[in-house]
C-alpha cells in the first residue's frame, strides 16, 4: 500500500519560520508563545470552508468528500460533497462510510492508549513479551523492539516491508511470520514507514488482552463512543449500503475500477468510518481521553503517541523545520509556532484521507474522500488551518500537494518505460522455463508453458501472470495491485544454468529470486 504519511509535515517543515520573537523558557514552551490568531479566524475559516472544498474538488476531479470540523468539544461543521460513485451519482453525506486507509494508525494508537490506561500493556513492552514467536533478522533487536518502536516505524524494518506479500494474497499471520527475512536497517535511529510494523504492535496488544484486534478496537473505542459506522473489518465496510466506492486515478480521471481489501493490515490501514464518527474521535483526542462524562484513557497514556519519537523528515537547511513521528501520529510545528498533529491515508486503488489537530485551539478537521491520492484532502485541511492561523492561505496547497502525489502514481518495474525489442525475442524452447520454483519469503512460483504462452503463478490465491517474451531468457510481467500503478512492468529473468528466476519489482529487499525445485 502506498500510504501517504508525511506529506503535511514535510511541506510544513520546508516553509520559512514565522517572524515573531520567541522566548526560550525552561521546560516546555506554552502555546502562548505562538503568534496570536486573527480575530474571528475560526468562524471565518468555517464560513469559507465549503468554497474551499468546492474549488479543490473542481480542480482535482475527486468524486466525493466528507468533512468535519470540531472545536471546543462541539462539531462546528459536518457535510458531504460530491458523489459516492460516479456511476450511480448517489450523494455523499456525513454518514457515508469511507475506507480511511492510514488514518487507521492514529485510531489504532488511541485503542492502544486505552489498553495502556487499563494496565494491560505499556508502550515500552517488548513485542516478544506478548508474541513470543515474533522475530526480526537481528536477535538482539528481536528481544528489544517494543510496541512503541513498531508504532513509530523505528524497528529497522525497511519501508513497506510485507506490503508485497499482501499484494500477492498472503494473510496477516503469514506476513508477520516472514518479516524477519528482511535485512534490517538501524534500530531506533532509522525511520522506515511500514504498515506491518504497526500491525505487529497492534497484534501484541491484542495478544496481551486476549481477543482479536478487530474486536478489541470495537470494544475499547468504537462502541463506547457510539461510532456505529466504524469498523476494522472489511466485511463490515462492504456490507454498509452507504459506503463510498473507491475511484482510482487512471487515464487522467477518477474511475471505479478496483476494491481494496486491507484486512491483513487492518490496524495500519483497514478501518472504515464516516466523517460523523471521525468527529467524535477527534473530540476524544482533544479532550485528553474524556468525553461525555466517560474517561477512556488518561492524558499521559496517549501523550507519547502524540509527541515526537523519531525524526521522520530531517530538515535539509538550518532555517527549515524537521518533521517528526510519534506512535501513529505526525507531529510538527506550524509557521505560527503551534504544535500540530496529523496523518494522511491513501489507497492508489481509490481512497485519500487526512486529518489535522491544532491542540492549542482545541480544533480539528478531518477530510475523507473516495478518490486516489492527488493532494486534495491535504489541501482542504491545510488551507482551512491557514485561514484559522493567518487569516488567509499562505500558499497554493493543492498545487504543492498535487506535485508531491504524482510520484505515487508512477509505474514500477525496470521495464515500465522500456520499449519492447524489435524484432521481439522468441524462445526456442518455452518448456525449458516451466517448473516449480521455491522462495522462502514469497513461497512457490509455478511456471507453465502452453498454447497461450508462458505464465507464472504466485501467492496463496494462485495469482497468474502472463510472461511476455522480451529478450533472451527475459520475460516481461505486468504486476497489479495497490503497489503497482497502471503502466507497471517488470522483468522476470531466468538463469537456466542455476535454475533460478528473479522478478525485479519484487526484489527491492533482495528477496525476489526463486530456485527451481522440480518439474
Amino acid at each position: 500500500m502506498r500510504t501517504i504519511h508525511l506529506a503535511t509535515l514535510a511541506l510544513l517543515a520546508a516553509l520559512p519560520s514565522g517572524g515573531a520573537a520567541q522566548v526560550v523558557l525552561p521546560g516546555s514552551s506554552p502555546a502562548t508563545d505562538s503568534i496570536a490568531l486573527p480575530s474571528g479566524s475560526i468562524d471565518r475559516a468555517i464560513d469559507e470552508l465549503p468554497g474551499m472544498i468546492d474549488a479543490i474538488m473542481a480542480s482535482s476531479g475527486v468524486p466525493g468528500m466528507a468533512v468535519a470540523v470540531v472545536h471546543g468539544g462541539e462539531t462546528l461543521f459536518l457535510q458531504g460533497f460530491g458523489v459516492r460513485d460516479v456511476r450511480t451519482m448517489e450523494p455523499v453525506t456525513p454518514g457515508t462510510v469511507f475506507q480511511i486507509a492510514s488514518i487507521s494508525k492514529p485510531v489504532t494508537s488511541t485503542v492502544a492508549a486505552i489498553a495502556v490506561s487499563r494496565g494491560q500493556v505499556a508502550w515500552d513492552d517488548p513485542i516478544v513479551t506478548h508474541l513470543p514467536d515474533f522475530r526480526l533478522s537481528d536477535e538482539l533487536v528481536t528481544r528489544a523492539v517494543t510496541i512503541g518502536d513498531m508504532f513509530a516505524h523505528r524497528s529497522g524494518l525497511p519501508h513497506a516491508a510485507g506490503d508485497d506479500l499482501e499484494d500477492l494474497g498472503f494473510g496477516r499471520d503469514e506476513i508477520l511470520a516472514r518479516l524477519w527475512m528482511h535485512p534490517a536497517d538501524d534500530f531506533r535511529t532509522s525511520y522506515n514507514y511500514a504498515n506491518f510494523g504497526t500491525t505487529t504492535g497492534a497484534e501484541a496488544i491484542a495478544a496481551a488482552v486476549g481477543i482479536a484486534w478487530e474486536s478489541l478496537a470495537a470494544d475499547y473505542l468504537y462502541e463506547p463512543l457510539g461510532m456505529t459506522a466504524t469498523s476494522s473489518r472489511f466485511a463490515d465496510f462492504i456490507a454498509n449500503p452507504e459506503r463510498a466506492t473507491p475511484h482510482a486515478f487512471e487515464d487522467g480521471r477518477f474511475q471505479p475500477l478496483y476494491q481494496r481489501n486491507p484486512d491483513p493490515q487492518s490496524p495500519a490501514g483497514g478501518v472504515s468510518s464516516s466523517a460523523a464518527d471521525m468527529a467524535v474521535w477527534m473530540k476524544l483526542l482533544l479532550a485528553d481521553g474524556a468525553l461525555d462524562g466517560r474517561t477512556l484513557f488518561e492524558q499521559g497514556d496517549l501523550l507519547p503517541a502524540l509527541l515526537p519519537q523519531v525524526t521522520s523528515a530531517p530538515a535539509r537547511r538550518m532555517d527549515a523545520r524537521s518533521a517528526f513521528y510519534g506512535y501513529g501520529f505526525n507531529h510538527g510545528i506550524t509557521p505560527g509556532g503551534r504544535t500540530i498533529m496529523s496523518h494522511s491515508g491513501a489507497f492508489l486503488l481509490g481512497a485519500a484521507t487526512h486529518f489535522q489537530l491544532l491542540p492549542s485551539e482545541d480544533l480539528g478537521i478531518v477530510v475523507l474522500s473516495n478518490g486516489a491520492p492527488v493532494g486534495a484532502v491535504e489541501a482542504v485541511a491545510a488551507q482551512f488551518m491557514d485561514v484559522v492561523q493567518f487569516g488567509a492561505p499562505i500558499r497554493d496547497w493543492y498545487g504543492a500537494y498535487n506535485s508531491l502525489m504524482r510520484g505515487l502514481h508512477e509505474p514500477v518495474g525496470d521495464l515500465a518505460a522500456a520499449i519492447r525489442p524489435n524484432p521481439p525475442w522468441v524462445p526456442t524452447d518455452p518448456d525449458a522455463y516451466a517448473g516449480h520454483y521455491g522462495n522462502p519469503y514469497f513461497g512457490a512460483a509455478i511456471v507453465e508453458s502452453g498454447a497461450t504462452g508462458v505464465s507464472v503463478t504466485l501467492g496463496p490465491e494462485g495469482q497468474r501472470f502472463a510472461l511476455e517474451p522480451w529478450s533472451p531468457d527475459v520475460f516481461a510481467l505486468t504486476p497489479r495491485g495497490e503497489n503497482a500503478p497502471a503502466g507497471s512492468r517488470s522483468s522476470v529473468r531466468f538463469d537456466l544454468d542455476d535454475g533460478t528466476l528473479t522478478i525485479d519489482y519484487l526484489d527491492r529487499s533482495g528477496l525476489g529470486t526463486w530456485t527451481r525445485s522440480g518439474p
